[in-house]
């Protein structure tokens, strides 16, 4: 990679593997590019402003970032989406102008708990604890605007502490 970082997120698309946003550098500084290995020649490019920007970014008055959560990212049928859990909002990311535009919600939810993820056609969220449930919620993003549908729910009074989906 071009920039060393940490608290990064990973995802293939194109036939390229990306990584997006994390802290990097000697003052642990939000990262807000992203860079693309192409697999074929072996090289990294980075590409501008590739992080989904969250809403409370940090202010140029403020000390370095320490730490924060990866974005929360997905890939569907060669598209990239993000999980903006601060303004609940998925985004899509165009490739061709290189800027995040907002689909439309994600689920309503209690707590901080939230996982999202792609699984075939479908990206899939999982939040924490709503009425003593965590529930699985699936959106086709061909559908406008995202229309959510519980695929299921699990009686759970605790908070949804790390969530990863291996296969689906």
């Amino acid at each position: 990679m071009k920039k060393l970082r940490k608290m990064c997120s990973g995802a293939f698309m194109d036939g390229n593997f990306y990584v997006i946003g994390g802290i990097g550098g000697a003052d642990s500084q939000l990262l807000t590019c992203g860079e693309e290995y192409n697999l074929e020649t072996g090289t990294w490019t980075e590409i501008p402003n590739m992080s989904p920007v969250r809403s409370g970014a940090a202010r140029d008055n403020e000390p370095p970032v320490r730490s924060e959560a990866p974005p929360l990212i997905a890939v569907v049928n060669n598209q990239l989406y993000a999980a903006n859990y601060v303004d609940m909002e998925v985004r899509k990311y165009d490739k061709e102008n290189r800027v995040w535009v907002t689909e439309g919600g994600l689920p309503e939810r209690d707590g901080w708990g939230l996982a999202f993820t792609a699984c075939g056609d479908r990206l899939i969220v999982i939040r924490g604890p709503r009425q003593g449930f965590i529930e699985v919620n699936s959106w086709v993003p061909s559908e406008d605007p995202p229309q959510w549908d519980v695929l299921d729910r699990k009686r759970s009074g605790s908070f949804l502490y790390n969530c990863a989906v291996m296969g689906c």
